[in-house]
C-alpha cells in the first residue's frame, strides 16, 4: 500500500535509533530517544495552502531533521511512518 501525501505534507521514515552507546552500553527501549532524522518517502504537490503558494523544497530520498514533536505517526505494513508539514522539517542532511 502506498501513502500519497496531500498539499504541503511529507511522509518520513525514521532512521533507526541507536541500540548501543559509543562506549558499548546497550540501551533499553525505554531509554532510547525518538529519532529526529528521517528519510523522505513521499512528498505532496505543494500548491496553494491556506492562501499561500507553497513550493516543496525536499524530494524523495533526502535525509532530513524534523521537529521533535511534529507530525502524525502512521503504521502501514509493519513499517512506521511520520506525516509532517514541510514547515516542520528543520534541515536537509547532506
Amino acid at each position: 500500500m502506498n501513502i500519497k501525501p496531500l498539499a504541503d505534507r511529507v511522509v518520513l521514515k525514521p532512521v533507526a535509533a541507536k541500540e548501543q552507546t559509543e562506549s558499548g552500553i546497550i540501551l533499553a527501549s525505554s531509554a532510547k530517544e525518538k529519532p529526529q532524522v528521517a528519510e523522505v518517502v513521499a512528498v505532496g504537490p505543494g500548491g496553494n495552502v491556506d492562501g499561500k503558494e507553497i513550493t516543496m523544497h525536499v524530494k524523495v530520498g533526502d535525509k532530513v531533521i524534523y521537529s521533535k514533536y511534529a507530525g502524525t505517526d502512521v503504521k502501514m505494513d509493519d513499517i512506521e511512518y511520520i506525516i509532517v508539514r514541510q514547515s516542520d522539517i528543520l534541515a536537509v542532511v547532506e
